[in-house]
């Protein structure tokens, strides 16, 4: 599986939940109330969560079946696609740089970390043979402003060191995810302006592009092919994101979205099993199917939303993780790869154990070791959100809080969101 397969699934992207919108005054003629404060759409925020703790899941346990049950890279380029257009009732340029702003400060200190732990270990990008010369040094630039995926080497070290050798492919890979939000966020003025013409064409164009670059029919050389078939596999996500916050899939009976959306998934399941991939129904390898199915189950997912203001029922007990994990997404999608491979020598370490001696109870601990990696990631990702979180609060001009699960909140401009 390559680098780009291995993380296919996101996290959330790096700007707000969705927020419901809130009804106009009943009268033109009178003067414009005060702007009020907008309300967190707890659905979104739900979705968004449950992707986060997929995505986790899924690398921690490599199950190809969850990219069938729940494409939470899907899900997130959706949610990201609809907050986009509703940010672009304001000027483009500004709608940008504000996306730009959320996304970088995050990025520079996950870069930073890698980058020293790479050159600690040895790596150097100029006799790097996949990233060598003068145009290694170039391409480190992509940390900076990630237009291309930053580059870093498949293998470092030895599997025998602290990490295995390919820590740094494991931990840098999830980073074209921002190269895809931030292709996205650029072309979303024009997309969003194409979908308002032709929403039909616009909404569609990108499955019909997967049909030609993400089955070999047409070939694309080089990280541009990586580039192009992104755009392609999740831009339907994306405009569906547009359809959501235009009203489109509600002006549409129900009935019908829901009927096309499986007969879609039908022919997505039918074409990933005549095209395995290298680890079968992994959807991620499987691009028209990854493009087609996460097409029909986000709008399935978009079309019964029901903009919750609060988590109803039994839910409302998960309301400060949710809360949670939306104001700390980013850090955690950009750490979890890495803090999952931390947690192999904290376990090698129970070996040594004095009460962990023997043969039988060897065996267990080597019969419950990815259960003991799932256990053990949950805080140091906590701990992680602590030590770099607040870095997405300053990113989004709010007031740094280091635990941000909505109680206890500081005062000043935290609750601010665009």
């Amino acid at each position: 599986m390559t680098t780009h397969q291995s993380t296919a699934e996101a996290s959330s992207p790096p700007h707000p939940p969705g927020y419901a919108r809130q009804p106009g005054p009943a009268s033109t003629s009178a003067p414009a109330p005060a702007a009020s404060k907008p309300v967190r759409d707890r659905y979104l925020d739900l979705l968004r969560s449950i992707a986060l703790v997929r995505v986790v899941v899924y690398h921690l346990f490599g199950w190809a079946w969850l990219t069938v049950v729940f494409p939470s890279m899907g899900v997130m380029f959706a949610l990201a696609g609809s907050l986009t257009a509703r940010s672009l009732n304001r000027p483009a340029r500004d709608v940008i740089r504000s996306r730009l702003r959320r996304l970088l400060p995050p990025l520079w200190a996950f870069g930073a970390v890698v980058l020293l732990m790479m050159f600690a270990d040895g790596w150097n990008p100029m006799k790097d043979p996949d990233h060598g010369g003068t145009w290694g040094l170039v391409e480190l630039l992509d940390y900076v402003v990630p237009l291309g995926t930053p580059p870093y080497p498949e293998h470092l070290g030895s599997n025998s060191g602290l990490l295995e050798g390919t820590w740094a492919a494991q931990a840098a890979g999830p980073l074209w995810y921002l190269r895809a939000y931030l292709w996205f966020v650029i072309a979303s003025p024009l997309l969003l302006r194409a979908f308002r013409r032709a929403p039909w064409a616009t909404l569609l164009a990108p499955p019909a592009l997967t049909a030609i670059v993400g089955t070999g029919l047409v070939r694309i050389p080089g990280e541009t092919a990586d580039v192009v078939t992104d755009f392609a596999v999740y831009g339907g996500c994306w405009v569906l994101g547009f359809a959501h916050h235009e009203g489109m899939l509600k002006r549409i009976p129900r009935y019908k979205v829901v009927s096309c959306a499986v007969l879609a998934m039908v022919f997505a399941l039918w074409w990933a099993s005549g095209h395995p991939g290298p680890d079968g129904w992994d959807l991620n390898d499987i691009p028209l199917a990854q493009a087609i199915w996460s097409f029909g189950f986000v709008a399935i997912l978009l079309q019964y939303s029901p903009s919750w203001r609060r988590l109803p029922g039994r839910l409302a007990r998960w309301d400060k993780l949710v809360t949670l994990s939306n104001n700390r997404a980013v850090t955690i999608y950009l750490w979890h790869n890495l803090l999952i491979m931390a947690t192999v020598p904290i376990i090698d370490r129970a070996y040594d154990l004095p009460f962990l001696q023997s043969d039988r109870a060897t065996a267990a601990l080597d019969a419950t070791y990815s259960l003991w990696t799932f256990v053990l990631v949950w805080p140091l990702i906590a701990l992680t959100a602590l030590a770099f979180g607040w870095i997405e609060d300053i990113a989004a001009k709010r007031t740094p809080w280091l635990w941000p699960d909505g109680t206890g909140r500081p005062t000043g401009r935290h609750a601010r969101q665009e």
